[in-house]
């Protein structure tokens, strides 16, 4: 059989992945509905294969990368698990002190493409913290499918205020100027959402196909936002429409972006919904807002 690509596969498999990812359906329906699309020589297990993320090829820079300085930290988080553990990477060559970013993972703990991401955030110019919300059980499993459900144990707002409590622990650092924001992806953008809701002095926010608060959370945001939707993400796109009216009627500062015919997780460079282009245009973009917002 050739190897598959994501063009070979009907839109309904991603959308079938994207419920089983957030937990909306289990595994076994979702095994049960792929068969449908196993024909002409393709299995389940293929698909199946070719959906899920694969790091072992896709992971970009490694813990030893002789340009960064990483080490993974304990933090205090008194409001949510009460210690935390994270990743901390900066640039070496960058001397003296230098603007943060918080990087918040999706809804299965800090994995590789989320340490991927603070490696190059940090390669960008600035000291990056990516928390690990599975802290409290032992951090991530090393497994999406057992972080998701490790995750799923957890009460959403303490996750907030571990990452709430990452940001001031960013913010003081000494390599830090205390200038810091926060980006997010899936549960992350949610995270990155309301961040700028209950942080006051959070510098900027940019989630990734995030969750929305409330019009009344909404009223609360001092943070300049940058938010980046994904055009056949329906699941989060319903919520955008009364989130931008909640935006503009409390004359809040923000930029979306809308990429034309992209699945939720097109910045995850670990499975098949990635887009390169979407992606690359998305993240320099966002490192752009930073650098103007955070300096």
């Amino acid at each position: 059989m050739k190897d598959l690509k994501k063009e070979d596969l009907d839109q309904e498999v991603f959308d079938l992945y994207d419920d089983y990812a957030h937990s909306r359906i289990e595994r076994r329906e979702f095994v049960n509905k792929l068969s449908k699309f196993a024909v002409g020589g393709l299995t389940v297990s293929a698909i199946m294969g070719f959906l899920m993320p694969n790091y072992a090829k896709t992971s970009r820079f490694s813990a030893a990368d002789p340009r960064l300085v990483e080490e993974i930290i304990t933090y205090d988080s008194p409001k949510g698990a009460g210690k935390m553990k994270a990743l901390l990477v900066r640039p070496k060559e960058v001397k003296g002190k230098m603007p943060g970013i918080v990087v918040v993972h999706e809804n299965r703990g800090l994995n590789p493409y989320i340490e991927d991401t603070a490696r190059q955030a940090a390669l960008d110019g600035f000291i990056a913290l990516a928390p690990d919300a599975l802290s409290p059980m032992g951090g991530y499993p090393g497994t999406d499918d057992e972080g998701r459900t490790m995750q799923r144990k957890r009460d959403r707002e303490d996750m907030l205020q571990d990452f709430i409590a990452g940001f001031e622990t960013l913010k003081a650092h000494e390599n830090c100027t205390g200038k810091v924001g926060v980006v997010g992806f899936c549960f992350g953008g949610w995270v990155s959402n309301m961040m700028a809701v209950r942080v006051p002095d959070l510098s900027a926010a940019v989630p990734f196909y995030g969750g929305q608060p409330s019009a009344e959370e909404t009223a609360k945001i001092q943070a300049p936002l940058m938010l980046h939707f994904a055009e056949l993400d329906k699941r989060v796109n319903e919520g955008w429409p009364d989130y931008e009216e909640a935006l503009k009627a409390n004359n809040k500062t923000y930029t979306a972006y809308m990429y034309p015919e992209v699945n939720h997780g097109f910045h995850n460079h670990s499975t098949p919904r990635y887009d390169e282009a979407a992606a690359k245009l998305a993240w320099g973009r966002t490192i752009d807002f930073f650098k103007e917002k955070l300096s």
